[in-house]
């Protein structure tokens, strides 16, 4: 996992970003129902009126640090409503030792139910186009994307970074979204096989897929926080074939 800064981060939209971010609404907090209790997250709205395609972000192990934040920043930019659910409940670690204590502390059928009460949240708003939702994650949020996208048959596309993947041929049926998925060849929690044996199945299910495999690279290759292991080119590489995805799969 990449060590912990406060570094701000270049990524694929970031000139966009610097002409764009500031005339954004600010960033909300929000709550919406989920199971017999409450989640929450941040929402970025785009400019102009009438309903847009949003996308549900899902932090790393970290939480909703500056670096997830800055992702919805940017797919608000570009036209997207983005809501950055917090799986945390508020808590940001600084240190490895600490996300590993939060990630190991959340239940995977909590964090699941979190993010689908989020994708309704998100349909339930009238600035957004309820057939046009899609889900993104790195990391720890590249495994819960997938497991989003198996629990709700509505989500129209995935992005996938670096994220565990589902095996069991019954709970890959379930998934409806087209799915990308950014790897590194170098990633020894998520190595190319598995990639390949994921890819493969979904594609014997008939399930749009598209994953990609960064021969140099290691896990969390797409952050800038992550000082020995991010890799500029194939980061800008993986992020425009994300931003395609979506324009592709849920419009501008």
């Amino acid at each position: 996992m990449p060590m912990k800064t406060m570094r701000f981060g270049v990524c694929g939209f970031a000139v966009l970003f610097l002409f764009s971010a500031l005339s954004l609404n600010a960033q909300q907090q929000v709550t919406f129902p989920s199971g017999d209790g409450q989640a929450s997250g941040l929402l970025y709205l785009p400019q102009g009126g009438g309903a847009h395609p949003a996308i549900v972000v899902i932090q790393e192990w970290w939480g909703v640090d500056s670096w997830i934040k800055e992702q919805a920043t940017n797919f608000a930019a570009h036209g997207y409503v983005a809501l950055a659910v917090d799986l945390y409940h508020g808590k940001v670690a600084d240190s490895p030792e600490m996300a590993h204590e939060l990630m190991r502390g959340l239940p995977q059928d909590q964090g699941v139910r979190d993010l689908v009460a989020g994708f309704k949240y998100l349909e339930s708003r009238k600035d957004v186009k309820h057939d046009r939702i899609g889900a993104v994650g790195w990391c720890m949020g590249g495994g819960y994307a997938l497991q989003l996208a198996i629990a709700e048959p509505e989500l129209k596309a995935v992005s996938v970074n670096y994220g565990a993947l589902a095996t069991d041929r019954d709970q890959l049926a379930k998934i409806h979204a087209a799915v990308l998925g950014n790897f590194g060849g170098q990633d020894r929690g998520i190595p190319p096989e598995a990639v390949h044996g994921f890819e493969g199945a979904m594609k014997i299910l008939g399930k749009p897929v598209d994953a990609k495999v960064y021969p140099d690279a290691g896990h969390a290759f797409e952050n800038p926080n992550n000082k020995t292991g991010y890799r500029p080119e194939d980061a800008a590489d993986a992020q425009a074939r994300t931003a395609k995805f979506f324009e592709q799969n849920l419009g501008r």
